[in-house]
Parts: C-alpha cells; structure tokens; sequence
C-alpha cells in the first residue's frame, strides 16, 4: 500500500499539479511481488483505480519510468 502521505498528498493536490512515482516505488506500493521492467499490469490497474479514490487521473510513461497523478480540469 502507498505511505499514508500519498493519500493526504492526493487529496490536497491543486488542478493541473503531477505527483510523479518512479517504477520501483509502483510496484512495491501498487503490486508487491509481481516484479518489474516493465512494470506489472496489474500495478498499473491497481495505481489508476488508487487515483480515483482522490479523484485523480493516472497515466504512467514507459520511456520516462515513472507513473503520474494528477487532478482533472473540470470542464468549462
């Protein structure tokens, strides 16, 4: 499970702002155990469904090796 200041750090997190994860912390917070290089689907499911909990998107970025938070823009 992430450390208990990711879930304030999410939940506080102004629009448009990243919390960028390095791989190794995805897997070991997200999927322990599943292995990495690439990192495991089921950490990257496990990181997304993580993020709505905090109204969050998701998105991880293979070439960079690091998943990102964020919040959403609400529409306009």
């Amino acid at each position: 499970m992430p450390p208990e200041e990711l879930d304030k750090t999410l939940t506080a997190l102004p629009l448009r702002i990243g919390v960028y994860i390095p791989d190794d912390l995805m897997e070991d917070w997200f999927a322990p155990g599943t292995g990495m290089n690439p990192v495991s689907e089921a950490a990257l499911k496990a990181a997304e469904a993580y993020g709505r909990r905090f109204e969050c998107e998701f998105k991880y970025y293979p070439e960079r090796m690091e998943g990102v938070f964020w919040k959403w823009v609400p529409a306009l």
